[in-house]
């Protein structure tokens, strides 16, 4: 089985994805979409380095992306705001270390998608000397406060994801 369909979940997602964006259920669809489903993950086995992750805790991760949801469309408005109504020589745009204690790449990964989606933050880079994360604040007060808010919110909740054999 797994060496025709090597990603069962990723066949399944891309088969309603075909039928979604066809918006029909004809027997047609239905084939091509299927032979999508099969061919695809057939391809791109290849470009998987490692295996997909083994997610324990589901409702921990949906929780997390919701709670993302709602930091994403918080900060829309403040980033906003601050555009719109503060003078540019009260911005106080700044880089910052975090130090990281996740190395899941898929955790890392997440991390990095949550950061970017957010208005007014930035990844920059991990500095592979101390696996410190150097963010880009686009107006910082408290550095403290940003660096408790990644660790607690978005890495300890993934390292319980990504990472939860090397915990428990």
């Amino acid at each position: 089985m797994k060496r025709w369909l090597p990603s069962p979940w990723m066949s399944l997602v891309l088969l309603l994805f075909w039928l979604l964006l066809n918006e029909s259920l004809e027997p047609a669809h239905l084939l091509l979409g299927a032979i999508l489903a099969v061919v695809v993950p057939l391809l791109t086995r290849p470009l998987q380095p490692m295996a997909y992750p083994r997610i324990a805790k589901p409702f921990k991760l949906f929780r997390l992306l919701a709670m993302a949801l709602v930091e994403i469309v918080r900060s829309c408005f403040n980033v906003s705001w601050l555009i719109l109504f503060t003078p540019k020589s009260k911005l106080n745009s700044q880089f910052i270390k975090i130090p990281l204690d996740m190395h899941n790449p898929y955790g890392l990964a997440l991390l990095s998608c949550l950061i970017n989606s957010t208005p007014g933050t930035v990844w920059v880079e991990i500095l592979p000397e101390k696996h410190e994360l150097a963010l880009h604040v686009f107006d910082l007060h408290d550095e403290q406060w940003w660096i408790e808010t990644i660790k607690t919110q978005y890495e300890q909740p993934l390292m319980e994801i990504f990472e939860q054999e090397k915990t428990a």
